[in-house]
């Protein structure tokens, strides 16, 4: 329905809806449309269409009086349909505000939010969507955070844990009911005291910006679990709140700030997954919700040959314009707005060499990057790439993003992976790996905080099912077991799956204590799964982007309570030694002696033989040439890793490291610290070491021992 009323031309600038004394202004980049309308629902539904009176610049804009917080809107966008120009404009379809802080309601699956009539892409269809889509919603999102003080972790002193707001407390015993699986359930004094208790610095949550489920997902009775089909950048999403369930309207935002402040209360950051590189409005074929129906060429990059249809670098269906100003605008905006009015402390981008693509192929010298490296925000938080897309030649780009940039480390993990199921030759990797990957980062500049080391992710097998899977058991998702990587770098230990065999067991629980020992000693940044410290398994499944249930949640009651401990005892005994955590490289001069066994200095035939899967590395302590470290102390304990990846027990010599560049020191007492063999991680070796002495340590396992310097 069309009612007419009072508009005002009202500012083209800030974007979206804000409210302010005696009303909202309203704006909108389309400078395409011939028209933008501003419509405005009762709770009954009854919607009143007020037409934008201005254009600057491309966005339209008005003021219109007695509107204000709580209000629900879109907007129809009036212009060419003309899908051979790109040009997709039709004023019968709903518009969701590419700015709105707040949205409400589903999305149902109707021809009606189609562009075009059923069996007809190039078609304009009249049929209204408004019943069908969810509604922007007006919030003020300003709050007092004078009394907020962000944790401000050095990458150094980080250890990052990836969680799912739903799964994480979705069956959470010390979470009261109706706050589990939201944002309040999140910041609950339990599950802080949980973090604080495992010593992690920062939570970095799956994506948190409003997302929809595709028609394909929701036709199998599945849903879109991981969040990674966004469609507004400014909201959080809504059926993560408990004050939305409640029926507050927009009440998510000040939940999710809520939320922030018991975080940083405690000392922990938040970090957000976010997905810049697509929408949910997916290929020529997908719905109209949002920017396709305002600016599709400039919001997504089109064919250059054919612009009815998308260039895909996402395997979505499209990818955003990272070329085009007002997309960039946007992107940067949206993390402006997080980081400013959400306090969030840093960002994980998704698919990120898609937003580097100048012009279709990476370049770090990307405008996006530019941007970033200028801006006053957000050039001081986190920035965490996931350096790889589905384009080719160069879609796979870790190792290449500029400064400010620190990437997931994909090899990292790959490697660990073969090192601990015994895959030959991959001692000499697992080194570089350990000592920060300076391969990769160190050209640049980039110190080993660049490197996000993990075992495991969201997208994957659970650090369980690593070493429990030989194949992926994704049936459950209804592709044939079709879908998610066939590359898992995993092993059964003799049987796939479940087993009661006590020695399999144990095999796979000393595997899981090398891995996590091996990405809690290593330089560089720590990530850890949710649940993988006490035993969390997805029974095989290596994608469950699509199980919104128990196979995705986290269950607090199936907890390996020894894993538990000993996970704690690890992150606690990196937190306590600076020494592991140092903002150089271990390649660097003097930080590091590379041993084999028998306390021979290792050698190029050495770390080039393939049947080498031994070593013992020592770490300087004394080393004080470290003068940007953030304060940590330049001197530490020094430490002793003997690595033993082969089928057999080993004997290992202590090498004599009394003399070292930073000068002579006595002979040291080494105390064993660390034994993965046992099951908390406690060392057989009850007195002090010495040079010569000899140590056998278990197969497939490590043992740290520390000399204390006095």
């Amino acid at each position: 329905m069309c009612a007419m009323a009072p508009v005002w031309p009202g500012r083209a600038f800030p974007l979206g809806a804000t409210p302010e004394a005696g009303g909202t202004n309203f704006a909108v980049s389309s400078p395409d449309a011939d028209r933008v309308e501003v419509v405005l629902f009762t709770d009954d539904g009854y919607e009143s269409r007020l037409l934008l009176p201005d254009m600057d610049a491309g966005v339209w804009h008005g003021f219109v009086p007695d509107v204000g917080v709580g209000e629900m809107y879109g907007f129809r966008a009036s212009g060419p349909w003309d899908p051979s120009r790109g040009l997709r404009f039709n004023p019968a379809k709903l518009l969701l505000d590419p700015y709105a802080k707040a949205v409400t309601g589903p999305i149902r699956h109707s021809d009606s939010v189609f562009g075009f009539p059923p069996g007809d892409p190039d078609g304009f269809s009249t049929e209204d969507s408004a019943p069908d889509v969810p509604r922007s919603i007006v919030v003020d999102s300003t709050v007092d955070w004078a009394d907020d003080v962000r944790p401000g972790t050095p990458y150094g002193d980080s250890i990052i844990y990836e969680l799912h707001v739903k799964g994480f407390t979705r069956l959470h015993p010390g979470v009261p009911p109706e706050l589990r699986g939201t944002y309040a359930g999140l910041g609950h004094p339990s599950v802080v005291e949980y973090l604080v208790r495992l010593g992690v610095t920062a939570v970095e949550l799956l994506p948190v910006h409003q997302f929809v489920t595709r028609p394909s997902l929701a036709g199998r009775g599945l849903t879109n679990y991981w969040g990674y089909d966004s469609i507004c950048f400014f909201a959080p999403h809504e059926a993560y709140s408990a004050r939305a369930r409640a029926g507050e309207r927009g009440g998510q935002v000040a939940e999710f700030q809520e939320m922030v402040r018991a975080l940083h209360a405690a000392g922990l950051e938040v970090i957000l997954d976010v997905v810049f590189n697509h929408t949910a409005e997916g290929d020529h074929l997908g719905p109209t919700l949002c920017h396709r129906g305002l600016d599709n060429p400039g919001y997504y990059r089109l064919h250059p040959t054919d612009r009815r249809r998308y260039v895909d670098t996402t395997g979505t269906g499209n990818s955003l314009n990272v070329d085009d100003h007002s997309c960039l605008r946007m992107i940067m905006d949206s993390l402006r707005f997080w980081v400013t009015e959400m306090r969030v402390d840093g960002f994980r981008f998704d698919l990120a060499t898609a937003l580097a693509r100048q012009e279709g192929g990476f370049d770090r010298l990307a405008a996006f990057f530019a941007l970033v490296a200028q801006d006053p925000v957000v050039s001081q938080i986190k920035l965490i790439a996931e350096p790889w897309d589905v384009g080719q030649p160069d879609s796979y780009s870790l190792g290449q993003f500029p400064a400010l940039w620190s990437e997931w480390n994909g090899r990292y993990r790959d490697c660990v992976r073969d090192f601990w199921r015994g895959t030959p030759g991959v001692l000499a990797e697992l080194a570089t790996r350990l000592a920060g990957s300076a391969d990769m980062f160190d050209f640049s500049g980039r110190r080993p905080g660049a490197s996000i080391n993990f075992v495991t992710c969201h997208d994957g097998f659970t650090l369980r099912d690593v070493v429990s899977y030989s194949e992926k058991h994704n049936e459950a998702n209804g592709e044939g077991n079709h879908d998610g990587s066939d590359d898992n770098r995993s092993t059964n230990c003799g049987v796939e799956g479940p087993t009661h065999d006590p020695a399999v067991l144990a095999r796979r629980a000393l595997l899981v204590r090398d891995m996590m020992t091996t990405v809690l000693l290593s330089r560089g940044v720590p990530m850890l799964t949710a649940g993988d410290e006490f035993g969390r398994t997805q029974h095989g499944n290596n994608n469950a982007y699509c199980q919104d249930g128990p196979l995705s949640w986290v269950d607090w009651r199936a907890m390996d309570g020894d894993l538990l401990r000993f996970t704690r005892r690890m992150v606690a005994l990196r937190r306590a030694h600076p020494v592991m955590r140092r903002r150089r490289y271990l390649s660097d001069p003097g930080y590091v002696v590379w041993f084999r066994p028998d306390a021979a200095a290792m050698t190029v035939q050495d770390w080039n033989n393939p049947d080498s899967n031994a070593v013992c590395i020592f770490v300087d302590g004394s080393v004080a040439a470290d003068p940007d470290a953030y304060g940590m102390p330049t001197l530490d304990d020094d430490l002793l890793v003997l690595v033993n990846g082969g089928p057999d027990p080993l004997l290992f010599t202590l090498p004599v490291v009394g003399t070292s560049v930073a000068g002579v020191r006595g002979r040291p007492e080494w105390i064993a610290d660390v034994d993965t063999s046992h099951h908390l991680g406690l060392p057989r070796e009850a007195g002090p070491l010495s040079e010569g002495d000899q140590v056998s340590v278990p197969a497939s396992s490590l043992l740290i021992l520390w000399s204390a310097r006095p």
